[in-house]
């Protein structure tokens, strides 16, 4: 089982694994171009979701947070995001759209600096959970209000979700069943060398729970 990194940008180790008769089955993360399984959730359906929750409280000037430029649900969700805004007939501004990555120091100054902008967002999708911690902190410092002056949703299974002041809308995404079935699907490709893993991939959705950083005022 397989959930590649955000810094995966060449594949022939792993297609020589497959060639030496290796089963692989990829979940969350995944590389579109290898034939097998992958066991991935709906992103660019929760992309345009959480970017149209924002533009239904109110928000016109939304900014996306990436993790990689590469990552495919990286992309699927900007994807999302991007149609979202194009449906409701809103401008895409590239300043918003951020790409950060596995320096946290570099992505506190990346968002820093988008929220001092002269005509700074007044929402914000993130795509993966461990940026919440830098957005909160960042509003915190420039003396913003969650949802008052910007709204908040990230894509994230925290726990903490709910105790957070304000609590945190998020796209809660299903990892047990995604772990589950990739596992069972392992386990019959294994078992079974007839098994056809690339027939095999399924996509499991995710949930936008609403909770008060996206508040209306």
């Amino acid at each position: 089982m397989m959930s590649v990194s955000r810094e995966t940008a060449q594949t022939d180790h792993i297609i020589d694994l497959m060639t030496n008769g290796l089963p692989l089955v990829f979940f969350d993360r995944v590389c579109e171009e290898i034939e097998t399984a992958k066991i991935t959730t709906d992103d660019f359906e929760c992309g345009y979701k959480a970017t149209q929750h924002l533009i239904k409280q109110g928000c016109n000037r939304i900014g996306f947070l990436g993790i990689s430029k590469c990552l495919s649900i990286s992309k699927t969700r900007l994807d999302g995001y991007l149609k979202a805004l194009q449906d409701s007939h809103i401008e895409v501004n590239n300043n918003f759209i951020i790409h950060c990555n596995n320096e946290a120091d570099q992505n506190d100054v990346l968002i820093k600096d988008l929220l001092q902008l002269p005509e700074r967002p007044d929402g914000i999708v993130a795509t993966v959970e461990k940026l919440t911690t830098p957005v909160y902190e960042a509003c915190t410092n420039l003396y913003l209000n969650i949802p008052g002056d910007l709204k908040f949703v990230c894509f994230s299974n925290l726990e903490t979700a709910t105790i957070l002041n304000p609590s945190l809308t998020t796209i809660t995404q299903p990892a047990f069943e995604m772990g589950k079935t990739a596992a069972a699907l392992l386990f019959n490709a294994l078992e079974n060398s007839d098994f056809n893993l690339a027939a095999e991939s399924m996509v499991i959705s995710s949930e936008l729970v609403i909770r008060n950083s996206t508040r209306s005022n």
